[in-house]
């Protein structure tokens, strides 16, 4: 098969990029044939035969005339229908799978993957991977930031709520474009094409079936893992949390728990917007961000990882690598972190933002060394797809 990989960022930038670039690898050594279209960038990896791409769309600089077409831009890109059909011409894909899309490329790349099909009879199917809530909340998140609440208001194609609601970078201005944004290709009924819609939780495919439309569509698929190999190795005396220092991630609730248990060692590996609130926490150790090695060895020596977000989280990465290492998680049960984890075999869940019951959590499974050892024996027969595994799926919607 020919597949088109579709993507506003063509450099490492987030998890996006990790899996087209992974996914797209895999496919290639089985012998299909991958392109890739987004926006041209300095540190773009992956491109096309034609070298046709969109302009990069920088929202932070570039010039006063710039600035004022951006808002018209991201919701419809006449270039990026024009550049798409350079490759659609060329390449005759038949897969077209869109991934991170909005805003950048925008769904007016779907309308002309539509006209060149009827046009040329080619049989092209229209996958989309949601790595995120993009197409039922216009600030991605279904959470307020202004507010650091969980909410649902846009859901069913309410999106004036958006606006009310300052959602995307607190600003009126910005969520008005976001809001028109998601009416306009609401109203134009784009995204009816899409034959398949891969979700990366049952948590995610149920608020995307939120649309009835997509409801057709949708099909849960967790993320794709590197195996990795067992060892036996002892546990120190401490629990870790690794990931990101913010508000939704409920590290406020994670810090005043951890002065509530003075005789618990943390370590936290990250940074982020609350760095400065666990310098003054004398059982928290900040050892920075850490990756490859020194991040392993942090995961496989902990008792057990705390995972206490308070967002709707899709398949964090993070759990089920804890798990692979056989270390236990204590979660929040939230979104798509109760699906990773085995309650009584390979961790515990906690009520999100619930600090007395994550105080609860903490201190029971830190005082019971053989159900830490239990946990961990059971994350030897952890299951998780493997690429090899998640390409068989995934091979299968494109058909």
């Amino acid at each position: 098969m020919r597949i088109l990989m579709i993507n506003k960022f063509l450099y490492p930038n987030g998890g996006s990029e990790t899996y087209i670039f992974k996914l797209g690898e895999y496919l290639h050594k089985q012998g299909h044939e991958v392109q890739y279209f987004g926006m041209e960038h300095e540190g773009r990896c992956v491109g096309n035969r034609v070298n046709a791409y969109t302009s990069d769309m920088d929202f932070h600089g570039g010039s006063k005339f710039a600035k004022l077409t951006y808002p018209l831009k991201t919701i419809y890109s006449k270039e990026a229908r024009i550049q798409i059909r350079k490759v659609l011409d060329d390449f005759k894909p038949n897969v077209c799978h869109l991934n991170n899309f909005n805003y950048q490329l925008t769904p007016s790349m779907i309308l002309e993957i539509v006209k060149w099909r009827k046009q040329t009879g080619n049989d092209c199917k229209i996958i989309f991977t949601a790595h995120d809530y993009q197409l039922v909340c216009p600030n991605h998140m279904l959470n307020n930031p202004n507010t650091h609440e969980n909410c649902e208001r846009c859901l069913g194609g309410k999106y004036m709520n958006c606006t009310k609601g300052k959602c995307i970078h607190g600003s009126t201005v910005k969520s008005f474009i976001g809001t028109l944004e998601a009416e306009f290709w609401k109203r134009k009924e784009t995204y009816e094409y899409i034959d398949k819609m891969i979700c990366c939780s049952e948590f995610l495919k149920s608020k995307m079936d939120s649309n009835p439309i997509f409801a057709k569509k949708t099909v849960a698929v967790h993320n794709f893992v590197d195996r990795v190999s067992w060892k036996e190795v002892e546990k120190k005396d401490y629990v870790l949390y690794f990931g990101r220092f913010s508000e939704e991630k409920g590290i406020g609730t994670l810090i005043r728990v951890c002065r509530e248990l003075p005789d618990i060692q943390f370590i936290f590996a990250g940074t982020g917007p609350l760095e400065k609130s666990i310098e003054n926490v004398p059982n928290i150790k900040n050892v920075g961000f850490q990756k490859g090695e020194i991040l392993e060895k942090l995961i496989r020596e902990a008792k057990f990882t705390i995972y206490p977000s308070e967002w709707y989280e899709n398949c964090p990465f993070s759990v089920m690598e804890s798990q692979m290492y056989g270390t236990p998680v204590l979660g929040a049960d939230i979104g798509g972190i109760p699906e990773l984890i085995e309650v009584g075999k390979t961790g515990e869940l906690f009520e999100s933002g619930n600090k007395e019951d994550l105080k609860l959590k903490i201190s029971n499974l830190w005082e019971n060394r053989n159900l830490i050892s239990q946990f961990s024996q059971n994350c030897k027969n952890i299951k998780f797809d493997n690429i090899d595994e998640y390409y068989h799926k995934i091979v299968a919607l494109y058909r």
